[in-house]
């Protein structure tokens, strides 16, 4: 599942109240029946920036949220195996500063897999890195799902890249967000896989559908925006800037 929607309208929250991190105003977020109270080992999440411990090398990183349960050896095969999941075999010992943006971003995704969630939830994880990049990555992303069966929830402000990754798209509305429409991407995997399926008529004909449904929410987020101040967006107290809901 892509979420997609405008700046501003409350994806990253959405995702921060599946992730535990944030709690919602009202109602609630159940997963597999469980409510949702908090962080656990049973969603991975993978946020916009690398967020490495700079001191640690990627092994080291990847092995970071299995040190409370399994021994050394263990949690050193586990994160050895997803490293060479994601692609960076022979890189275990290198530190963040020696390596690539995409590259981190890799360590960073074998991290959230080696807890082995149900779930992993994924916050513009590749809007950071150039384009070839983020289309490598794009397709990582399709071969890593495919093998691990995870489901994911990715949240991006790229129409392209949600038509890529997804089997189903949740457009959202401008502020105060709410799902608009749920679009199901009718492509199969072995075609992304197989052919240059961003040049298709296929591809083209579900870009046109979802802009002409984001087209609306983002003229109204734009419009919102520019009928508001500085003021109206922060409070400022005791040389403190607090974000405050428009």
């Amino acid at each position: 599942m892509v979420i997609l929607g405008p700046s501003g309208c409350g994806k990253s929250t959405f995702l921060d109240i599946i992730a535990g991190l944030s709690e919602p105003d009202e109602g609630s977020v159940s997963l597999d029946g469980n409510v949702i109270k908090g962080p656990g080992l049973d969603r991975g999440v993978v946020f916009q920036q690398y967020a490495l411990l700079p001191w640690r090398t990627a092994l080291d990183n990847v092995t970071f949220a299995l040190e409370a349960d399994k021994d050394k050896e263990t949690r050193e095969e586990i994160a050895k195996n997803y490293l060479s999941l994601v692609g960076l075999s022979g890189f275990e010992d290198r530190y963040p500063y020696e390596l690539s943006g995409g590259m981190k971003q890799r360590v960073a995704i074998a991290r959230a897999l080696a807890i082995e969630p149900e779930v992993l939830l994924m916050d513009e994880p590749f809007a950071a890195v150039d384009a070839q990049t983020r289309e490598i990555l794009q397709t990582d992303l399709l071969r890593i799902t495919e093998d691990t069966h995870k489901t994911v929830i990715f949240i991006t402000h790229s129409i392209e890249e949600a038509i890529f990754l997804a089997d189903r798209v949740a457009v959202m509305t401008s502020r105060p967000g709410v799902i608009k429409t749920i679009i199901d991407v009718p492509i199969s995997k072995e075609k992304r896989f197989t052919e240059d399926i961003k040049s298709t008529q296929e591809f083209a004909k579900i870009r046109h559908e979802l802009w002409e449904l984001l087209k609306e929410e983002v003229v109204k987020s734009q419009e919102t925006c520019s009928k508001c101040s500085v003021e109206d967006c922060r409070v400022v107290k005791d040389d403190q800037i607090k974000e405050v809901d428009l």
